[in-house]
Protein backbone atom coordinates (compact mmCIF):
# COMPACT_ATOMS: atom_id res chain seq x y z
CA UNK A 1 0.00 0.00 0.00
CA UNK A 2 1.20 3.58 -1.37
CA UNK A 3 1.01 6.55 1.28
CA UNK A 4 0.49 9.83 0.10
CA UNK A 5 2.85 12.41 0.75
CA UNK A 6 2.73 15.18 3.08
CA UNK A 7 2.86 17.32 0.12
CA UNK A 8 -0.07 15.44 -1.55
CA UNK A 9 -2.21 16.21 1.28
CA UNK A 10 -1.69 19.45 1.25
CA UNK A 11 -1.41 20.63 -2.15
CA UNK A 12 -5.02 18.74 -2.45
CA UNK A 13 -5.89 20.48 0.48
CA UNK A 14 -5.52 23.93 -1.67
CA UNK A 15 -7.20 22.35 -4.43
CA UNK A 16 -10.33 21.61 -2.39
CA UNK A 17 -10.15 24.90 -0.80
CA UNK A 18 -10.23 26.83 -4.29
CA UNK A 19 -13.54 25.14 -4.28
CA UNK A 20 -14.86 27.68 -1.80
CA UNK A 21 -13.63 30.56 -3.73
CA UNK A 22 -16.45 32.90 -5.63
CA UNK A 23 -13.89 34.43 -8.03
CA UNK A 24 -15.13 33.81 -11.80
CA UNK A 25 -11.72 33.78 -13.30
CA UNK A 26 -9.45 32.15 -11.20
CA UNK A 27 -10.20 30.17 -8.10
CA UNK A 28 -7.20 29.88 -5.77
CA UNK A 29 -6.63 28.15 -2.18
CA UNK A 30 -3.53 28.13 -0.33
CA UNK A 31 -2.54 25.92 3.35
CA UNK A 32 0.35 27.05 5.53
CA UNK A 33 1.82 24.35 7.58
CA UNK A 34 5.02 24.18 10.12
CA UNK A 35 7.64 22.68 8.46
CA UNK A 36 7.72 19.53 9.86
CA UNK A 37 3.90 19.14 8.14
CA UNK A 38 2.52 18.51 11.91
CA UNK A 39 0.71 21.77 11.86
CA UNK A 40 -1.94 23.81 9.44
CA UNK A 41 -0.98 27.27 10.35
CA UNK A 42 -3.66 28.99 8.70
CA UNK A 43 -5.75 28.18 5.30
CA UNK A 44 -7.20 30.41 2.72
CA UNK A 45 -9.06 31.11 -1.20
CA UNK A 46 -9.50 34.18 -2.84
CA UNK A 47 -12.82 36.03 -2.54
CA UNK A 48 -14.40 39.09 -0.70
CA UNK A 49 -13.98 40.39 2.64
CA UNK A 50 -15.66 38.69 5.71
CA UNK A 51 -19.29 39.90 5.65
CA UNK A 52 -19.76 41.84 2.49
CA UNK A 53 -20.31 40.60 -1.15
CA UNK A 54 -18.58 37.70 -2.13
CA UNK A 55 -17.93 38.26 -6.26
CA UNK A 56 -15.65 39.87 -7.96
CA UNK A 57 -15.11 43.97 -8.83
CA UNK A 58 -14.70 43.44 -12.36
CA UNK A 59 -13.88 40.75 -15.06
CA UNK A 60 -10.50 42.38 -15.58
CA UNK A 61 -7.09 39.64 -14.91
CA UNK A 62 -5.25 40.86 -12.38
CA UNK A 63 -7.90 43.63 -11.02
CA UNK A 64 -11.28 41.52 -10.00
CA UNK A 65 -10.97 43.30 -6.61
CA UNK A 66 -10.86 39.53 -4.70
CA UNK A 67 -8.82 39.09 -1.81
CA UNK A 68 -5.81 36.51 -3.01
CA UNK A 69 -5.95 33.73 -1.39
CA UNK A 70 -2.40 33.41 -0.09
CA UNK A 71 -2.79 37.25 1.64
CA UNK A 72 -6.42 35.41 3.28
CA UNK A 73 -4.21 32.45 4.62
CA UNK A 74 -1.49 34.39 5.78
CA UNK A 75 -3.52 37.15 7.81
CA UNK A 76 -4.69 33.99 9.91
CA UNK A 77 -1.13 32.58 10.60
CA UNK A 78 -0.17 34.26 13.66
CA UNK A 79 3.69 32.47 13.96
CA UNK A 80 6.02 34.68 13.62
CA UNK A 81 9.37 34.68 11.16
CA UNK A 82 10.99 32.41 13.75
CA UNK A 83 8.65 29.66 12.73
CA UNK A 84 9.92 28.03 9.49
CA UNK A 85 6.71 27.33 7.52
CA UNK A 86 5.66 25.63 4.24
CA UNK A 87 3.06 27.13 1.66
CA UNK A 88 1.17 24.97 -0.48
CA UNK A 89 -1.06 27.21 -3.02
CA UNK A 90 -2.66 25.89 -6.11
CA UNK A 91 -1.48 28.78 -8.31
CA UNK A 92 2.29 30.55 -8.29
CA UNK A 93 1.76 33.62 -6.31
CA UNK A 94 1.93 36.60 -8.11
CA UNK A 95 4.74 39.46 -7.00
CA UNK A 96 2.23 41.03 -4.58
CA UNK A 97 1.65 38.11 -2.92
CA UNK A 98 5.19 37.04 -3.06
CA UNK A 99 6.23 39.87 -1.28
CA UNK A 100 3.49 39.38 1.51
CA UNK A 101 5.33 35.94 2.23
CA UNK A 102 8.76 37.27 2.68
CA UNK A 103 7.60 40.20 4.77
CA UNK A 104 5.90 37.30 7.25
CA UNK A 105 9.18 35.20 7.39
CA UNK A 106 9.75 32.12 8.18
CA UNK A 107 9.07 30.10 4.34
CA UNK A 108 11.38 27.83 3.34
CA UNK A 109 9.37 26.36 0.31
CA UNK A 110 6.47 27.10 -1.55
CA UNK A 111 4.68 24.36 -3.35
CA UNK A 112 2.26 25.69 -6.20
CA UNK A 113 0.23 22.61 -8.32
CA UNK A 114 -0.39 25.49 -11.57
CA UNK A 115 1.79 28.14 -13.33
CA UNK A 116 0.35 31.92 -13.38
CA UNK A 117 0.72 34.01 -16.46
CA UNK A 118 3.65 36.42 -14.62
CA UNK A 119 7.08 34.64 -13.10
CA UNK A 120 7.61 37.58 -11.21
CA UNK A 121 5.99 35.90 -7.85
CA UNK A 122 8.86 33.28 -8.50
CA UNK A 123 11.37 35.52 -8.85
CA UNK A 124 10.74 37.56 -5.86
CA UNK A 125 10.82 34.40 -3.73
CA UNK A 126 13.85 32.97 -5.07
CA UNK A 127 15.73 35.90 -4.35
CA UNK A 128 14.74 35.97 -0.60
CA UNK A 129 16.09 32.28 -0.38
CA UNK A 130 12.51 30.49 -0.69
CA UNK A 131 12.38 27.05 -2.67
CA UNK A 132 9.60 27.67 -5.00
CA UNK A 133 8.58 23.83 -6.16
CA UNK A 134 5.98 23.06 -8.78
CA UNK A 135 3.58 20.25 -7.38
Amino acid sequence: MSRPSFESIYINLAVELSKRSTCSRLQVGCVVTSADYTQVLGVGYNGGARGQKNCCDTSEPGNCGCLHSEDNCLIKVSSGPEVPKIMFVTHMPCSYCAKRIVNKGGFQRVYYKDGYRSEAGKEILSADGIEVIQF
